[in-house]
């Protein structure tokens, strides 16, 4: 069991562009949840199973890293959200960067979900992408920050 990537998950695209799930980025409220090493991300999973602390997902809050009253359980709201088509041939989905309090003790965190929260039907918290941070982070008695790529959060090439 490991993280080797950052992906979008299938059902997300499938279920936007079906009009199965409402989903607005621009209006919507998404979150970053952390989580260790101890699952194996599939951006192939069904829609039920990307969703946060689902029954039966890897996303449990077993499996996630988060200190009261610096980085909370559920994740942390993503903040000044924009979707980017400035580039030709490009959309991008960005935030800006997620940071703790800046007294979190925080080890082994290897990744993140990024989930809609707003969404209640047909599946409450339903996953958008994870994004792999390339191996084990750690902070002591310090802030925990989600640097995002240039790239944004998520980006589709036309």
């Amino acid at each position: 069991m490991a993280w080797t990537a950052s992906k979008i998950f299938r059902p997300y695209v499938a279920d936007s562009l079906n009009r199965t799930a409402p989903f607005d980025l621009n209006a919507d409220t998404f979150k970053v949840a952390l989580y260790t090493n101890a699952i194996t991300p599939d951006q192939n999973t069904t829609a039920a199973l990307s969703a946060y602390n689902a029954t039966s997902s890897q996303w449990l809050t077993a499996n996630e890293q988060y200190e009261t009253g610096q980085w909370a359980q559920g994740g942390v709201t993503l903040s000044s959200v924009v979707v980017d088509v400035a580039t030709a041939g490009v959309v991008m989905f960005d935030a800006a960067d997620t940071a703790s309090g800046s007294a979190a003790d925080l080890a082994g965190v290897y990744g993140c979900l990024v989930y809609d929260d707003t969404l209640t039907t047909p599946v409450a918290d339903q996953g958008v992408c994870y994004n792999y941070f390339g191996g084990s982070n750690t902070v002591v008695n310090g802030t925990f920050t989600v640097v995002w790529s240039a790239s944004g959060i998520m980006r589709f090439t036309l």
